[in-house]
Order: structure tokens, then C-alpha cells, then sequence
């Protein structure tokens, strides 16, 4: 698991103010979570991506 792996990390992880406050949530499935929420579904962002292959080249 990538220590990147985290819902405020994947692409379908969307953010939206309110008045109340922040409101987090899945736009795929449609779920609230959290930013540091975790699931097997994830899928990182273009950024996360390159920031895996970068560290990933630095281990080998």
C-alpha cells in the first residue's frame, strides 16, 4: 500500500464549503467520507501518480 493511499489523494475525492463548514465526499460513489479514509477503490490522481513512479525509481 502507498503511503499516498488516502480518499483527499484519489480523483473522485471532492471537497465543497459550506456555511456548516467542509463537506467531503466520493463523487463515484456518492458516499461522505473523510481526507485520511482509506478504501480499496482508491484511484490516485494524475499528481499522486507521478509522485509514486518518482519514489518508486528512487528505491530501485
Amino acid at each position: 500500500m502507498s503511503r499516498f493511499h488516502c480518499c483527499a489523494t484519489c480523483k473522485h475525492f471532492k471537497a465543497v464549503k459550506l456555511e456548516k463548514g467542509m463537506l467531503y465526499y466520493c463523487e463515484r460513489l456518492r458516499y461522505e467520507t473523510k481526507p485520511n479514509y482509506q478504501f480499496t477503490c482508491w484511484d490516485p490522481t494524475e499528481q499522486v501518480q507521478r509522485l509514486i513512479e518518482k519514489e518508486n525509481i528512487k528505491k530501485d
